[in-house]
């Protein structure tokens, strides 16, 4: 049997260009109660294998998934643990997946760590700061999660979180800190107890601007809720650091809730944000994130004001097969595109189990399927001056991608 895949609740036929080699630093999922689907050349149709259990990638950071794992679902299928899933087939003795690398930046390949490493500079950092709880926080994330931000941080490199938030204004239904009983899966980490003071941030943020290769910091972490709901803090940090250090890329990765906060810390300093979206369309929007006190209308806006300052605003696009390539969200993503002005793109991996989330937004099946790359060409040939990738951009990658104007306003900004 050919290997298939799955866009929404649709089975396709692939083409070998839509395969590239799985790659490195990429995990093998089994995913019980399923049985696979393939094509069988043959007999021109579909056909369920029913030995053993269908199979997923978990594709490694910087590529971009382009369809879904294919199976029947049975009876006794559980739901999917938070992660992508996506095709994989089997070739001349080596594992094939769809996806294609959006991302040439290599900090989070796998070959980039050295976990020994990481655990021994945790300890000497932690130990010379010990009353840092933010610092013990983010060695936890390292040394049990393996957060690829938390590793580059004690490895002394590129971008490094800083959670701040251990509430949140959204109840998405992918929530990777928090999860109710009742959705009957499990948070991949636990979220911060308390909000760091500035002195902790400081202590730790400006070292690392400092002396870190292209250095970023991040406030809004998987490990946190929304940092927007500590506004304040963040702000006096950002104060504080500006004080000391006039090096390296200051962001903010957010819901953006609340774009009057968003402009606050625009003024102080922040450099670039990050807005997460699952969907340009508002029904949908609120259907996965369920908002607490703000709404649709206030994320778009927290994007547009990030312009205003002309900053960096990327959006954190959850890319769905099937759902991000239809060409409903693509007229609504251009609306969003057009109005806000925003920097960058980052195609991310949805990271839930398909069916579920199909089932939770209401969504049965979804017409003029464009296809992920399809849709990409389509928007770049319309937004030419549009960044795509999958990271958080550092001032020198930023330059690398043309927007030397830009990386040069910032800088002016800090000197006057």
């Amino acid at each position: 049997l050919e290997s298939v895949g799955r866009a929404g609740s649709e089975i396709l036929k692939l083409k070998p260009e839509d395969f590239i080699e799985l790659p490195e630093g990429s995990d093998f999922f089994q995913l019980p109660g399923r049985k696979p689907l393939g094509f069988n050349p043959k007999t021109n149709e579909f056909e369920i294998c029913e030995k053993g259990s269908a199979v997923a990638a978990f594709v490694a950071p910087a590529y971009t998934q382009l369809y879904f794992s294919a199976y029947e679902k049975r009876e006794n299928a559980v739901i999917l643990p938070l992660y992508a899933y996506t095709t994989i087939g089997w070739l001349d003795n080596k594992f094939y997946t769809t996806a294609i690398r959006i991302d040439d930046d290599i900090r989070q390949d796998c070959n980039q760590f050295n976990q020994k490493i990481v655990i021994r500079n945790a300890g000497k950092m932690i130990k010379a700061n010990p009353k840092n709880r933010l610092l013990e926080h983010i060695g936890h994330c390292a040394t049990v999660y393996f957060c690829p931000a938390a590793r580059n941080y004690f490895l002394k490199r590129w971008e490094m979180p800083l959670p701040t938030s251990p509430a949140c204004n959204s109840n998405c239904l992918g929530c990777i800190s928090y999860q109710p009983e009742e959705n009957k899966i499990k948070s991949t980490q636990n979220r911060i107890e308390f909000i760091p003071t500035v002195d902790e941030i400081v202590e730790i943020a400006v070292p690392h601007l400092e002396n870190a290769p292209e250095p970023v910091v991040s406030f809004g972490q998987g490990c946190e809720g929304e940092p927007l709901l500590v506004w304040k803090v963040i702000r006096d940090a950002i104060k504080e650091i500006r004080k000391k250090t006039n090096k390296g890329i200051i962001n903010l990765n957010t819901n953006g809730s609340k774009p009057n906060a968003v402009e606050e810390l625009f003024k102080v300093g922040l450099d670039s944000i990050r807005v997460s979206l699952n969907s340009s369309q508002k029904e949908l929007y609120n259907k996965y994130y369920l908002p607490v006190n703000y709404s649709f209308e206030d994320v778009i806006e927290s994007m547009k004001t990030g312009r205003k300052y002309k900053k960096w605003v990327s959006i954190n696009y959850f890319t769905f097969p099937g759902i991000t390539d239809s060409a409903d969200e693509f007229e609504e993503l251009k609306k969003i595109l057009k109005y806000t002005d925003a920097s960058m793109i980052q195609w991310r991996n949805f990271n839930i189990d398909p069916d579920w989330y199909i089932e939770k937004i209401g969504i049965r099946k979804t017409q003029n399927i464009l296809g992920i790359k399809n849709l990409m060409d389509k928007i770049k040939k319309e937004f030419p001056d549009l960044t795509y990738g999958y990271f958080n951009p550092s001032l020198e990658k930023i330059k690398k991608n043309g927007h030397r104007l830009f990386a040069n306003l910032i800088l002016l900004k800090r000197s006057s």
